[in-house]
């Protein structure tokens, strides 16, 4: 059975009237282990969310929370994020060594081109950022 949606839990920081900011700690997976402390390996990194804010559920700040994201936008941020610029990078290096170009200049090519596709990406951020709406539910 797939996840429908991918949830995390975290504290809201933050209300006004069209956002409520909610702050999520992610950690690594050995920052559980039990000798995490003293090795310094784990961390802890902290992100802010910005979800629009309800009307009909009132939220207080410091409660903890669910900030909800649908799966299927999860998957097509992975797409974008990691397997769309390898497939460009991986393109890119065999089409300019196709062309006759040496191995570093196909892999300045290949660097430039996913630098493009990034660039791309910061361009169309507000349009993603629209796309990408992540919602909030009290803590059961």
């Amino acid at each position: 059975m797939a996840r429908e949606e991918i949830s995390h839990t975290g504290k809201i920081v933050d209300i006004d009237p069209q956002f409520t900011t909610v702050e999520i700690v992610s950690e690594a997976a050995c920052a559980s282990c039990h000798a995490a402390g003293l090795c310094g390996i784990s961390e802890y990194k902290t992100k802010a969310v910005q979800v629009p804010t309800s009307a009909t559920v009132l939220y207080e700040p410091g409660e903890e929370v669910d900030v909800v994201l649908k799966a299927s936008m999860g998957h097509k941020a992975v797409w974008l994020a990691y397997v769309l610029p390898l497939v460009i990078l991986l393109g890119g290096i065999l089409l300019a060594l196709k062309l006759g170009a040496g191995e570093l200049l196909a892999a300045l090519a290949a660097v430039g081109a996913v630098c493009l596709y990034y660039l791309g990406i910061y361009l169309l951020r507000d349009k993603l950022r629209d796309e990408y709406i992540f919602t909030i539910r009290k803590k059961l």
